[in-house]
């Protein structure tokens, strides 16, 4: 029995997706709930899975495609064999590159076969660069945990492939995203233009919203981080011991702001035309960067988290961030956002807002620097913070004193153990 596969309900306010990338070619055999293609809307990637054990019979629709909702994208027979004759591809060009279909000899269908196996269980990222460079799974031994492949996996292998000089003729039968990821030969006035993915194109577009509706001015402290650092080095072990994570910064920072956040209730507020809405609870944002762009998770109702919870959820949140899985709840909402450059080297910036929100916090690089503590001159952690806020809302005076309030608290963390 044929069964369409189709584009699903998209999430609210989502009206259209691209075809990401399919995981399978017409005529391979495919298991239910097996990922068949990877669907990217404005805010997440959704996943379309077989709904039965069978061969896909027909791609109808090819990568980098637009579809809405309901549309019939490809054609899964149920129950049939994967040597069995497969209906004609219609204007695509399979996820591995292979456009060769039906018509592939036997052996090589046997090994492509394998090939797409050894794909599955895989993550979106490590996939779609699989797919990018032309290369399966098969070929490369992994490093990941139960011997999944990383990115870096990939990107190693295709590096050694390209440096052999038996790989050169290779690049002719490179895929066209390929191409478009190279870097220019160095001295060449080569240009080369890509479509704008969809989730960066949202990225932008909310970025130039921030800036045209609401009236943006930041302003900035620098935190010694001595204290926090002397914590973390103290109970390091003890407490990945007992809870199975490491203790880093963020928690400290995300229970730092929520002390702050209840001391100036504006920070923690949004605008709703006329009307200022006050937040009686605090989902906190944290920014994560993913190769398909920025993206900000929420930690639902944070001020209840204990500092393990804070880092068990980030650390989760920010798996699903990177392999594509977060959904549409997982980025809804939230009341203020904390953002870290320091991750990448960054020494100062000026956050953007994060709409409706009313103020980000700006993370920076830790670095050694000399100060003056008691009259004496010493070395210590510092790092430097920025509050982006919206001053339709919030007074520049609330700012100021709610960026000291984060200062303090980390400075003596005890503070926050005692909510002071």
């Amino acid at each position: 029995m044929s069964i369409e596969i189709k584009v699903p309900n998209l999430p609210e306010s989502v009206t259209e997706a691209t075809i990401a990338g399919w995981h399978f070619k017409a005529g391979d055999a495919v298991k239910r709930e097996q990922n068949l293609v990877d669907l990217e809307t404005d805010k997440v990637v959704l996943e379309v899975p077989a709904t039965a054990d069978g061969v896909l019979k027909e791609v109808r629709i090819a990568p980098g495609a637009t579809v809405k909702a309901g549309d019939i994208i490809g054609v899964l027979e149920e129950g049939a064999a994967a040597a069995a004759p497969t209906a004609k591809v219609k204007d695509s060009t399979p996820a591995g590159g292979d456009t060769a279909g039906a018509a592939a000899k036997p052996e090589q269908k046997s090994a492509d076969k394998a090939a797409d196996a050894s794909d599955d269980g895989q993550s979106p990222a490590v996939r779609k660069l699989l797919s990018e460079l032309g290369l399966s799974a098969a070929q490369i031994s992994g490093s990941g945990k139960g011997g999944r492949l990383t990115k870096e996996d990939v990107q190693a292998y295709a590096d050694k492939q390209k440096a052999a000089p038996a790989a050169a003729p290779a690049k002719a039968d490179a895929p066209k995203a390929a191409v478009a990821t190279s870097k220019p030969v160095a001295g060449s006035r080569e240009e080369q233009r890509v479509p704008m993915t969809r989730i960066r194109a949202r990225i932008a577009e909310r970025l130039v919203e921030a800036q045209a509706t609401a009236a943006m001015l930041t302003t900035f402290n620098e935190v010694d981080l001595k204290a926090v650092s002397e914590l973390r080095a103290k109970f390091k072990e003890p407490f990945e011991k007992a809870n199975g994570v490491k203790l880093g910064f963020m928690s400290f920072f995300v229970k730092a702001s929520i002390e702050a956040l209840k001391k100036f209730p504006a920070v923690n507020a949004s605008i709703d035309g006329s009307d200022v809405v006050y937040h009686g609870y605090y989902d906190v944002g944290v920014a994560v960067s993913t190769e398909r762009g920025l993206v900000v998770p929420i930690l639902r109702d944070a001020d209840a988290l204990s500092f393990a919870e804070i880092e068990k959820t980030i650390g989760e949140l920010g798996l699903k961030a990177r392999n594509g899985k977060l959904t549409m709840d997982d980025l809804t909402g939230g009341t203020f956002s904390i953002t870290n450059g320091g991750t990448f080297g960054s020494m100062m910036s000026t956050p953007i807002l994060n709409p409706p929100q009313a103020a980000i916090l700006g993370m920076h690089g830790i670095f050694d620097r000399p100060v003056v503590v008691g009259g004496e001159i010493v070395i210590r952690p510092m790092m430097y913070l920025a509050l982006t806020y919206d001053h339709r809302l919030i007074d520049g005076r609330e700012a100021v004193l709610f960026l000291r309030s984060i200062k303090e608290s980390l400075e003596d963390p005890s503070r926050m153990l005692l909510a002071l």
